[in-house]
């Protein structure tokens, strides 16, 4: 099996956004990045089916998942070089996973076993408590229960630790920093 969706070797510390469309990842991630100057990693589905819709108006299949997963890990490998101490990553494979399972029942076995190999120093499993904004391509405003129940299902089932994050932008920002403080300090 080829390595392509493996992360690289780093010292940086690796935080992991996971969780239902519209609850507050992207925001997170990018305040963040900004308070610990550091980069983060945006969500490359987005970009790649929001193009997709575009110039096709098609949403996402199963064949766009590996080119998804790919773009995604690369995002990563390559920003996590110009990180400072810490990166914050938007979404990664193991959502990529989920989604996967969620809309097809399946995940590719290469995407599995990177999306459960790959290595983050916390992963932050967000909640449905913030407001649902429509897009081109959220499609699940009345699911959003259901989805964070998968969500908290799969991590549970593969004994991935996660923490959960409610309330609204101030309260999640200062969880967050308490969790990723004492994690820098325990690295320093």
């Amino acid at each position: 099996m080829e390595k392509k969706f493996e992360q690289i070797e780093s010292d940086i510390i690796r935080v992991a956004f996971v969780g239902p469309e519209c609850t507050g990842k992207t925001t997170l991630s990018k305040t963040l990045a900004k308070d610990f100057e550091t980069k983060w990693v945006p969500e490359f589905m987005r970009t790649y089916l929001q193009k997709k819709w575009d110039e096709k108006r098609e949403t996402c299949t199963w064949d766009d998942l590996e080119p998804i997963a790919l773009g995604q890990i690369s995002s990563e490998n390559e920003l996590i070089q110009e990180a400072n101490k810490i990166i914050f990553c938007d979404t990664n494979l193991l959502e990529l996973m989920i989604y996967s399972y969620i809309y097809y029942g399946k995940c590719s076995a290469e995407i599995e076993k990177y999306a459960l190999e790959n290595h983050y120093d916390v992963v932050f499993l967000t909640d449905i408590d913030v407001p649902w904004q429509a897009d081109d391509l959220r499609d699940k405003p009345n699911e959003r229960e259901f989805m964070f129940a998968q969500f908290k299902q799969m991590l549970d089932k593969q004994n991935i630790k996660y923490v959960i994050i409610t309330g609204d932008l101030e309260k999640r920002l200062k969880t967050i920093k308490e969790v990723v403080d004492k994690i820098l300090k325990n690295n320093g």
